[in-house]
C-alpha cells in the first residue's frame, strides 16, 4: 500500500512544497517543510496535525520553498525534534545559513499568532477583540537555536542506500531504504528514492537535467563520466513516481548556458554604459552560487584582459545577512560540484601555493604598496578557497548597503531575496526604483498570467514580473553582442507599494494576552513531551531521588503520582497559575511546577510537613560518571564571547518569574524596545565597536570590511533586533517606479523538453504531478497522457488511471498493481523444487504444464454416482438428492494444477528455458567478502573493483556486471592445489546471486 498526500504545493501558486507519503502498517515519511513568504501558520495545521504519527523526515533543497518551516515546527510542535531527519551535507549547511538570513532579516519570519489560538487561551482577549490588526508575534529562534536544530538532521551522501531509525512513537520500519540522488537544482539537492516491501517510490521535485557553471545535472542518466541514453537502474521504472510540474510552459532558450550567461553580461553593460546600477534579487543560499561564479569570472575574464572594459568601471557586490559563511561552506564542498570546478579548483590552488611564495621574497614595501594598489578589491587575486572571490565584495550589515547604494557610481548588486519580500534586495529596490538608468534582473518566475492572485497579495516579485509580462509602457530593445535581442520592459512612473513590517514591544494587557497564550502553550508542550530529558530534567531528578531515599508509602500522592493530565486539565491548570488559585496537590508543587514558591504546611503530616529537599543524582553509564568534553577544552579551543563559552548551549537559561539573577543579567527592554548590553561589565567607550557575535555563526575573516567610518561603529545598535514579547506593525509607502525590467532565466529548473524526454525513459507505473500550478500541472498531465499512450503495450483507460493530479490536502492510492493466482502444484512437482536462498529469502523456478483438475473431477464424480445409487435404493426423498447437488462444490472453482511437463515436451520447452540471476550484488559486500578470503580488493574509480591488481569487476547503470582479468601470475600456476583468483571471483558472484534455470 502507498498513499500520497500533498499538504504544500499541488496546484497553488505558492511555492511552498511539504508531502507526506504514508505505506503499509502505518509507515509515514514526510518530504520537505517549505513556507511561503507570508510565513502563516495556517499552513502548517496539516503538518502539525500528521507530526505524532511520523517516522521519518527527508528534505530536497535548501531553498525556502522546501526548508523555511524547519525551524519553527522545531521550536513551536511539540515532539517534532523526536522524529529522525535526513538530508545531505549542502542543504544542512546551507539550510543554515539561509534560516539564519530569514530570521535576521524580517520580523514576519517570526509568525504572527492565530487570533483563534489567542480566544482559546487568554481571557483577556476578550477586552482587546476592539483590535482587529492586533498581530502578535511568537518568539523566533535564535541562531544559536538554529545550529542546534540543524545539527540533529543526519548527513547522507548520494547514491548509497541508507536504512534510517524510526522515531520513538513509529511502527517498525520494516526494511524502508532511502538513497538519495542528485537533483542539480541545488548544491545537495536531492532526488530521493524510497524502497519499502515492493513499493519503489521515486520523489523528484525541482530538478535540473542540464549542467551548470557550479552544478552536475540530475543523476537520471547517471553522472557524467557513466551517463547514457538509458535512466539508471535505480530510479527506472518505479512504481510511483512524485514529480513537479514547475517550467513545463517554457522551452529551453537555444544556445544553452553559454548564451544564457552572455545574455545577462550583455544587460549588465548596457547599463553600466548608461551610468546606472544593476540590481539581481537571488536567494542566499542555492542558486545564488551559479549567479556570483559567473559574475566574478566575468570580471577576472574582461578586467584582466583590457583596462577599456566596461566592467572596469563597475563594481561588485554580494549582499546577504550571512554570505560570508555560505560561501565559507560552499568552498568546503567542491566534491559536490561539477568535475570543471573541481579542476579549476585544484589549479588556482596550486597557483595559490606558487604566488605565496613569491610574495614572502618581496620586502620592499614600494613593491608591497604598489601591488596593493593593483588589486581591484584590495584582496589577493589569487584566492585560496574556491568562492573567496577577487572581485566581489561581500556586504553583512544594513549599514553597508546603504552607503553603497548611496553612492553614484556604477555597480551590479546581488541581493537577498528573490521574492523582494525580505532582505537587502528590497532595500536595494527602495532605492534604486526611481531612477532610469537602472535595471532590476529577475532570474525567476514569479508566476503566469493565469496565475488567479489579487494585487493587494502580491509581492513585489510577482508584481514586476506581471508588468514585465504586459509590457503595456514600452520595451527598449538592444541587440547583444552574440546577436542576441535584449528586452527590458519600462515602468513609467508606476506606482510600487512598499508595506514594510516592524516589531513593537507588548505593553499591558498586550503583554498579559501574550503570557497566558504562552503560560498554555507550555504547559501542553510540556505534557506532551512529558518522557523529554531536556525539559524535565530537573523535575525528573528531583522525583528520582525522593524515591531513592523515602519508603513507598510516604512517597504516595494521590493526585499526582502516575497521572498524565488531558489538553483540558493542562489548559486549565495553566489558568489557575496566571489568576493565583493554586490548587493543595502536595508539597511536590514546589518541585514540579516552576515559579511556585508558597506551599501551606499547616494541618500537614510526615513529608508534606516539611519543604522537600532533593539532591541531583549523578548520571552514570555502563562506563561510570557521564562527563560534558566542554568543560575541557583549551583556551585556544573555545568559541567565547565575553567570558562565555558560545558551545555551551545549556549554560545559559531563561529566566523566570522569582527567579535569582544578577544585577547585570536583567534583561529588560529599554525605551526603545531593545535589550541592554550585557556580559561584559566595563562599558564601552563611546563610539567603540560592539564586538558581540550577533550571529552565532557569522564569521568575518572572509568579509572584507568596507566601512570603517563611525556610522559602522554604531551598526550593532541600530541593526539589533528586539528581544522580547512583540508584535508587527506596518509602515506603508509608495515609490514611482522609473527603472527598466529584464529577465534572465537562472532558475535552474527543469523545462518542457527535459520532462517530455525523460518521463517516458524513466517509465513509471503510476505518476504523480505536485508542485506547479494548475496549468502547468493540467499541461504536463495531459502531455504525458498522450507520451504514455504511444508506448506499446499501453492502453488509453489504464494510463490516464495512472497519472495523478492531487491537490492540497487529497489523497491519492497509488500503490503497485498485483495479481495473485492460485494453481495446485502436483506431488511430482513439488519433489524436484530445488530452493536457493538470497538474502533470507526462498527462490525457486518452475515449469510445468497447467491443467484443469481432472483428477479431482473423476473422483468426485465417482462419489457422487455411488451416493445417488444408495439414495435409490433407499428409496429417500427427492429433496435429499436436490440437497446433495447443493453441497456439490462446482468444478470451476477448484484451482487448477501444475503438473510435471511430459517427456514428449521437454525438448521444446527446454530451449525457451533461460537462466534467470535473482539478487542485487553490491561490490561493497563482494569487496568485504573477498578481502575475508584473503584476497586484495580496493576499489578504483567509480563503479570498479580492483582486485589482486589483475581482475576488475564493473557494474554498470543497468545493472549488468562484468568480470575482466589481465592474466594469471606464475605464483599460481604452480600451484595446482590454490584456485585461480578469476574462478574464485567468478564463483563469489555467483554465491551472491541466485542462478535458476526453468525445468
Amino acid at each position: 500500500m502507498f498513499n500520497f498526500t500533498p499538504l504544500l504545493g499541488a496546484q497553488s501558486t505558492s511555492p511552498a512544497s511539504q508531502s507526506l507519503l504514508e505505506f503499509e502498517g502505518g509507515v509515514k515519511v514526510l518530504i520537505d517543510l517549505g513556507w511561503d513568504t507570508t510565513f502563516d501558520v495556517a499552513q502548517l495545521e496539516s503538518l502539525e496535525k500528521h507530526v505524532p504519527t511520523l517516522s521519518v523526515i527527508l528534505l530536497t533543497h535548501a531553498t525556502s520553498a522546501h526548508i523555511a518551516a524547519f525551524a519553527h515546527c522545531c521550536k513551536h510542535i511539540p515532539l517534532f525534534t523526536q522524529i529522525p531527519i535526513y538530508a545531505t551535507t549542502p542543504v544542512i549547511s546551507l539550510g543554515r545559513t539561509l534560516l539564519q538570513d530569514i530570521y535576521s532579516s524580517t520580523p514576519l519570519a517570526s509568525s504572527i499568532i492565530p487570533p483563534a489560538s489567542l480566544s482559546e487561551t487568554s481571557y483577556s482577549y476578550a477586552t482587546l477583540n476592539s483590535h482587529a490588526d492586533l498581530k502578535i508575534l511568537l518568539q523566533p529562534p535564535t541562531s544559536e537555536e538554529i545550529s542546534q536544530y540543524f545539527a540533529l538532521i543526519n548527513p547522507l551522501k548520494y547514491s548509497q542506500p541508507h536504512q534510517p531509525l524510526p522515531s520513538p512513537f513509529s511502527p517498525p520500519l520494516n526494511g524502508l531504504t532511502i538513497t538519495a540522488y542528485n537533483a542539480g537544482h541545488t548544491l545537495g539537492g536531492t532526488i530521493w528514492h524510497i524502497q519499502y516491501g515492493m513499493e519503489s517510490v521515486v520523489y523528484a521535485v525541482d530538478w535540473n537535467q542540464v549542467r551548470e557553471n557550479v552544478l552536475t545535472g540530475a543523476a537520471w542518466l547517471g553522472t557524467s563520466s557513466t551517463g547514457g541514453a538509458e535512466v539508471i537502474e535505480q530510479l527506472r521504472k518505479p512504481t510511483a513516481l512524485i514529480c513537479s510540474t514547475k517550467g513545463v510552459e517554457q522551452t529551453a532558450s537555444a544556445g544553452g548556458r553559454v548564451k544564457r550567461d552572455e545574455l545577462l553580461l550583455d544587460m549588465i553593460r548596457t547599463t553600466i554604459t548608461r551610468g546606472g546600477t544593476v540590481l539581481i534579487p537571488t536567494d542566499s543560499s542555492a542558486r545564488v552560487l551559479e549567479l556570483a561564479y559567473v559574475l566574478d569570472h566575468a570580471w577576472q575574464r574582461e578586467v584582466s584582459s583590457s583596462d577599456q572594459s566596461v566592467l572596469n568601471t563597475a563594481r561588485l557586490y554580494l549582499a546577504s545577512m550571512n554570505a560570508g559563511a555560505t560561501m565559507r561552506y560552499a568552498s568546503s564542498m567542491i566534491e559536490w560540484m561539477d568535475e570543471n570546478v573541481v579542476r579549476e579548483f585544484e589549479a588556482e590552488a596550486a597557483k595559490s601555493g606558487n604566488n605565496n611564495k613569491q610574495h614572502r621574497r618581496m620586502d620592499s614595501k614600494q613593491t608591497r604598496k604598489d601591488q596593493d594598489n593593483s588589486r581591484p578589491t584590495g584582496r589577493d587575486s589569487t584566492p585560496g578557497d574556491m568562492f573567496e572571490f577577487r572581485y566581489m565584495k561581500l556586504l553583512e550589515r544594513k549599514s553597508q548597503v546603504e552607503k553603497i547604494l548611496s553612492r553614484k557610481t556604477p555597480k551590479v548588486i546581488l541581493a537577498s531575496d528573490t521574492s523582494l519580500t525580505w532582505g537587502f534586495s528590497r532595500d536595494a529596490l527602495q532605492r534604486l526604483a526611481a531612477d532610469p538608468a537602472n535595471l532590476v534582473i529577475l532570474t525567476e518566475r514569479s508566476g503566469f498570467a493565469t496565475d488567479s492572485i489579487p494585487e493587494d497579495e502580491e509581492d513585489l516579485a510577482r508584481i514586476l514580473w506581471r508588468w514585465y509580462a504586459e509590457k503595456k509602457d514600452g520595451v527598449a530593445i538592444e541587440t547583444s553582442s552574440g546577436g542576441q535581442t535584449v528586452e527590458q520592459a519600462y515602468t513609467d512612473s508606476r506606482l510600487l507599494r512598499f508595506v514594510d513590517p516592524y516589531r513593537q514591544p507588548l505593553e499591558g494587557k498586550e503583554l498579559v494576552m501574550y503570557q497566558q497564550y504562552l503560560a498554555a502553550k507550555r504547559q501542553l508542550q510540556t505534557t506532551l513531551q512529558s518522557g523529554s530529558d531536556a525539559m524535565l530534567e530537573s523535575a525528573a531528578d528531583a522525583i528520582d531521588e525522593t524515591s531513592s531515599t523515602s519508603s513507598s508509602s510516604e512517597e504516595s500522592d494521590p493526585e499526582h503520582q502516575g497521572k498524565a493530565l488531558n489538553m483540558s486539565a493542562a489548559l486549565a491548570q495553566a489558568r489557575n497559575k496566571l489568576s493565583g488559585n493554586k490548587e493543595v496537590t502536595g508539597v511536590n508543587l514546589l518541585l514540579r511546577q516552576p515559579g511556585v514558591y508558597d506551599y501551606d504546611v499547616r494541618g500537614k503530616k510526615g513529608r508534606d510537613a516539611i519543604f522537600p529537599y532533593a539532591t541531583k543524582r549523578r548520571r552514570l553509564d555502563d562506563f561510570g560518571e557521564l562527563i560534558r568534553p566542554e568543560d575541557y577544552l583549551r583556551a585556544e579551543e573555545r568559541d567565547d564571547v565575553d567570558g562565555q563559552d558560545m558551545r555551551d548551549t545549556n549554560g545559559e537559561k531563561q529566566s523566570g518569574l522569582g527567579q535569582k539573577r544578577k544585577w547585570e543579567d536583567t534583561s529588560l527592554p529599554s525605551t526603545h524596545g531593545r535589550r541592554p548590553s550585557i556580559g561584559s561589565k566595563k562599558r564601552r567607550k563611546f563610539g567603540e565597536p560592539d564586538q558581540r557575535l550577533v550571529n552565532g555563526s557569522r564569521e568575518q575573516s572572509g568579509v572584507e570590511n568596507i566601512e570603517s567610518d563611525s556610522s559602522d561603529e554604531s551598526d550593532s545598535e541600530i541593526e539589533e533586533s528586539l528581544i522580547g514579547p512583540a508584535k508587527i506593525t506596518y509602515k506603508d509607502s509608495s515609490i514611482q517606479a522609473n527603472l527598466r525590467i529584464a529577465y534572465v532565466d537562472f532558475a535552474g529548473l527543469h523545462d518542457q523538453r527535459s520532462l517530455s524526454m525523460l518521463i517516458p525513459l524513466i517509465q513509471p507505473r503510476k505518476l504523480v504531478l505536485v508542485g506547479g500550478s494548475k496549468s502547468e500541472t493540467s499541461w504536463l498531465a495531459e502531455e504525458c497522457r498522450q507520451k504514455l499512450r504511444a508506448r506499446p503495450g499501453s492502453n488509453d483507460e489504464g494510463t490516464i488511471n495512472d497519472i495523478f493530479t492531487p491537490v492540497n490536502g487529497e489523497t491519492v492510492s497509488a500503490s503497485m498493481d498485483t495479481n495473485a493466482w492460485t494453481v495446485k502444484l502436483s506431488d511430482a512437482l513439488v519433489r524436484r523444487l530445488r530452493w536457493q536462498d538470497v538474502k533470507g529469502l526462498g527462490v525457486v523456478t518452475l515449469m510445468g504444464r497447467l491443467g484443469v483438475s481432472r483428477p479431482i473431477e473423476q473422483l468426485e464424480a465417482d462419489n457422487l454416482r455411488r451416493k445417488r445409487q444408495r439414495i435409490i435404493k433407499e428409496e429417500e426423498d427427492v429433496s435429499k438428492l436436490e440437497d446433495l447437488q447443493a453441497m456439490t462444490k462446482p468444478v470451476s472453482e477448484l484451482p487448477p494444477t501444475l503438473d510435471v511437463i511430459p517427456a514428449s515436451m521437454q525438448a521444446a520447452t527446454r530451449s525457451v528455458a533461460q537462466p534467470l540471476h535473482v539478487g542485487d550484488l553490491r561490490l561493497a559486500d563482494l569487496r568485504r567478502i573477498l578481502q575475508s578470503s584473503g584476497h586484495s580488493a580496493e576499489f578504483r574509480g567509480e563503479g570498479t573493483l580492483l582486485i589482486d591488481d589483475l581482475i576488475a569487476v564493473r557494474k554498470s547503470t543497468t545493472g549488468h556486471i562484468e568480470v575482466e582479468s589481465g592474466g594469471v601470475r606464475l605464483s599460481d600456476l604452480m600451484a595446482r592445489d590454490k584456485e585461480e583468483p578469476f574462478q574464485a571471483v567468478r564463483r563469489r558472484i555467483y554465491e551472491g546471486l541466485a542462478i535458476i534455470i526453468g525445468g
